[in-house]
């Protein structure tokens, strides 16, 4: 037996779970190449109360699909595409392409078209990808939502949908059998496929039948061992790998940076915005696999959260704080500040209804110099200024949210750094 098979596996490992990851979640789809709609901000953990979410799981193992995006009249949008690896490879909307309607021909990996009349053509690295469509929740969003549409080139031609392992293989090596499936139906870019070669000892290169069911069962256990030392290598990177506190914010501008290979429309190809190496780039697609599926570049946007005071101190409900933006955060889309309780992390029902509270406001109230104080704190502000820039706060334990959409180079050079809440 090889000596080093246990440290391989503990690298596929991290190599393979974002893959899998992305392919459960596909899985749990009910049709490809179809737009299911978020028609209300939803009562989960980390729900956002700015947009309201349409998300797409795409086979394009059948041909082409055309995609049209409609004219949102400046209302703020965003469509990510994201492959099976997880790689955010375009973006559609406010931010990368002129408002207006828009159609697009989405065409998979070997297709030899060159033309597509009246369309942009975007190509989709892997067979499987997921959009994410984001809508400002205003009135009005749900006929956006609506005109948000897909359709097959040729909708008679079967598509193969997910990839299944092999029948017999033991419970402890279904990881690397699935991991061996997926690397066959959706290969990564050449220059991956050179870092996979490293693997081949394991059995994942090997085509036809699986190596699995019929292992010795030393090999068996040191796989198995290698497996485990790679799963709890990365539920410690989930909880240890962060961006340096500044002021009690943690602001994590270069987390899903690792797309080295394929640049479609709206992304960006720059030193500042990819990974210095793979093997970087590999660490943090499988913290962002783990912590955050389909987050999207902070060129897009960014959500800075706090957790502590000025002084250290937990966020509770039992202290009143102001949080003072002077000036608010640069962004070409806006910006909010969302309360989510503690813990579960989610929207803290209040008499106001309000979740969130931000440049789109009613009625805030902005300082003489232009910047903005912020009353978070459960019970409502006595004078009427505090009242108008109240978000309400549960009575435990909480924590804050700010998204910044679009984010102007301040934001994402670092030069722009958050004040902390201070105690009243």
């Amino acid at each position: 037996m090889r000596d080093d098979l246990p440290t391989l596996a503990a690298e596929a490992y991290g190599y393979g779970y974002p893959l899998l990851q992305d392919l459960h979640a596909v899985g749990t789809a009910t049709a490809f190449n179809a737009f299911t709609h978020q028609r209300s901000v939803p009562g989960t953990p980390n729900a956002n109360p700015d947009l309201l979410y349409s998300i797409a799981q795409l086979d394009l193992s059948g041909g082409p699909l055309w995609l049209r995006v409609p004219d949102t009249g400046g209302r703020y949008h965003v469509v990510q595409f994201v492959d099976a690896w997880t790689d955010n490879f375009a973006y559609v909307g406010s931010r990368s392409t002129p408002d207006g309607e828009r159609e697009f021909l989405l065409v998979p990996p070997g297709w030899a078209g060159r033309e597509a009349p009246g369309a942009e053509i975007i190509r989709v690295p892997t067979m499987i990808a997921t959009l994410i469509a984001r809508f400002g929740a205003a009135p009005g969003v749900h006929a956006l939502q609506d005109a948000l549409t897909i359709e097959r080139m040729y909708p008679r031609v079967p598509i193969d949908g997910l990839p299944q392992p092999q029948a017999g293989v033991p419970d402890e090596l279904l990881f690397l059998e699935s991991l061996r499936r997926g690397l066959a139906a959706f290969p990564p870019s050449p220059a991956e496929r050179r870092y996979q070669r490293r693997f081949a000892p394991l059995g994942l290169s090997d085509g036809g039948n699986s190596p699995y069911p019929t292992l010795p069962r030393e090999l068996r256990a040191a796989l198995r061992d290698g497996l485990e030392r790679g799963r709890d290598a990365l539920e410690e990177a989930a909880t240890t790998e962060h961006a340096e506190l500044v002021n009690g914010w943690t602001n994590d501008l270069h987390a899903f940076d690792y797309n080295l290979d394929y640049f479609e429309l709206g992304t960006l190809d720059a030193p500042q915005w990819t990974a210095p190496d793979r093997e970087a780039a590999h660490r943090l697609r499988a913290v962002a696999a783990r912590t955050r599926l389909w987050g999207n570049h902070a060129y897009e946007a960014v959500y800075p959260t706090v957790h502590k005071d000025r002084d250290g101190a937990r966020l509770t409900g039992a202290r009143a704080y102001t949080l003072r933006l002077a000036p608010p955060p640069p962004a070409a889309a806006g910006w909010s500040l969302t309360m989510y309780a503690a813990p579960g992390s989610r929207l803290f029902p209040n008499e106001l209804g309000r979740h969130s509270i931000g440049a789109g406001t009613p009625g805030l109230r902005p300082d003489p110099d232009g910047g903005v104080t912020i009353r978070v704190q459960h019970e409502p502000p006595d004078d009427e200024p505090g009242r108008a820039n109240w978000l309400p706060a549960p009575p435990g334990e909480f924590h804050p949210v700010l998204r910044v959409y679009a984010p102007g180079e301040p934001v994402l050079g670092g030069e722009y750094r958050l004040p902390p809440l201070v105690p009243i």
